[in-house]
């Protein structure tokens, strides 16, 4: 009986179209379209010494990775891979998919993987492709494509980031924008005593009733509610219309009696309390949203992801070196998410002194060093100064500043803005213009601890 001949081996091409159905499970796309799949050699086994000296890899397996492939009597297909990291813990998922798929091929007797790194263009170029498909995945974003959200972030508490959302927000609204405000810090609320914004929250005027027996807490209405709604005068500068703008906001503090009851809530119960923030509020025609996260990595950052895809996100940290290094973890959040982070803002900056001195109270350098190993822009230096927690205890926000004057004391003439007025009026101008920072890689980079060393052969065998 005559042996069958052996099934033709697929061409380079048809292995390149398999791999599209290789998908990268982090990032969301084709290890194709990622250009992960850098090269493919199909060849015989005695022709593959031969074919597959052109390869050139950043680095090679410490042995070979192979799998069988469908047939006892055919070709060997060589993919090389390029990771975004070396140590990427997706490897092995990959490895998986990759012999499964090709060695489903007819003709392919063998699959084997040569492994690579991704350079840094390449990363970004990843990134990018990552951040496209996961915004044509997400569902409908909760606000239109004319409003900019703006996750304002923190590693841990106390650096001053609800003070830094109020009086942003007051400084985007002196330039004429309508600026939602969500306090999405359900535990530790203080938007409303920051804008000296108080009262219940009040259905909006087209709202249906409220119904179902429900009252353990008004956010499990399915009533549209109104925000809390305050007018900002327009900034007087050079360059800057002086037309008024609005700000609309949000807050648990606007559902309980006594801004001192601690809500013991956790888990669904925190999520769902700003979804409904985001959902069932009566907001108007937003140019900005800001939302006031609480400090961490938690539950509410999560959901947020979810119901924000389009979100950006804002990191402010202060000069301390150690409190950025925490930070770290909200951009690691973000990018986790596929969130663009747009700049670093560092909070409790320094503090000039009367004869202009200036003195580094909390230490040096952690903006930048949050910026720098982040791969975004320091978008601003907030100054110590005591106007910000006064008008932070007062509801009158430091940056009002920006749209009066101040009296002087005795025959000085009336004053300007004072400088941290004038940090938070050039970190609105900044967002204003979008300042985009660069597209930094996600996920496996996080395990990348030292350069590969450059290797030049591939080792079959």
């Amino acid at each position: 009986m005559a042996t069958p001949a052996p099934l033709p081996a697929p061409s380079e091409d048809e292995v390149m179209a398999m791999l599209t159905h290789v998908i990268d499970p982090e990032l969301g796309a084709d290890i194709v379209e990622l250009g992960m799949a850098r090269d493919v050699v199909v060849a015989s086994p005695e022709q593959l010494p031969k074919r597959v000296s052109r390869i050139v890899l950043s680095r090679t397996d410490s042995g070979p990775d192979r799998g069988s492939g469908g047939t006892s009597d055919g070709a060997v297909v060589v993919v090389t891979l390029a990771l975004t990291t070396a140590g990427c813990p997706l490897r092995a998922q990959l490895r998986r998919d990759i012999i499964e798929r090709v060695g489903s091929l007819p003709g392919v007797a063998e699959v084997r993987i040569n492994w690579a790194e991704m350079t840094q263009d390449e990363k970004a170029a990843a990134m990018a492709i990552a951040r496209k498909r996961a915004v044509e995945r997400a569902p409908d974003d909760l606000f239109g494509e004319q409003t900019r959200a703006i996750l304002v972030a923190s590693g841990k508490g106390g650096v001053g980031k609800s003070s830094v959302t109020a009086n942003l927000a007051v400084a985007l609204a002196g330039r004429g924008f309508t600026v939602g405000v969500v306090d999405a810090d359900i535990w530790g609320f203080s938007i409303p005593r920051m804008l000296g914004i108080d009262g219940r929250l009040e259905a909006a005027e087209d709202a249906a009733p409220t119904g179902g027996d429900n009252h353990d807490s008004e956010v499990s209405s399915s009533a549209k509610i109104r925000p809390h709604g305050i007018s900002i005068p327009g900034i007087s500068s050079p360059g800057v219309g002086s037309s008024p703008g609005s700000i609309e906001a949000v807050s648990m503090g606007f559902l309980v009696d006594d801004e001192s009851v601690a809500l013991m809530w956790r888990g669904l119960m925190l999520q769902r309390a700003v979804q409904h923030f985001l959902e069932d509020v009566a907001w108007g025609d937003l140019d900005y949203l800001l939302v006031d996260l609480p400090p961490g990595t938690g539950d509410v950052q999560m959901g947020l992801a979810r119901l924000l895809p389009r979100a950006e996100l804002l990191v402010v940290t202060t000069p301390s070196v150690a409190a950025s290094r925490v930070a770290r973890r909200a951009v690691s959040m973000a990018r986790k998410n596929y969130l663009r982070v747009i700049g670093v803002v560092e909070n409790l900056s320094h503090y000039v002194a009367p004869d202009g001195s200036v003195h580094e109270i909390f230490g040096s350098g952690g903006g930048d060093y949050l910026a720098h190993e982040a791969g975004v822009p320091l978008l601003g230096k907030i100054p110590i100064e005591q106007a910000v927690a006064t008008g932070g205890d007062d509801g009158k926000p430091v940056a009002l500043q920006l749209g009066a004057t101040r009296p002087g004391s005795g025959n000085d003439p009336a004053i300007g803005p004072g400088p941290a007025a004038l940090a938070f009026g050039a970190l609105a101008r900044l967002i204003a213009t979008e300042v985009s920072p660069p597209i930094e890689m996600t996920g496996c980079t996080a395990h990348i601890a030292q350069p590969v060393p450059s290797e030049t052969a591939v080792q079959i065998g």
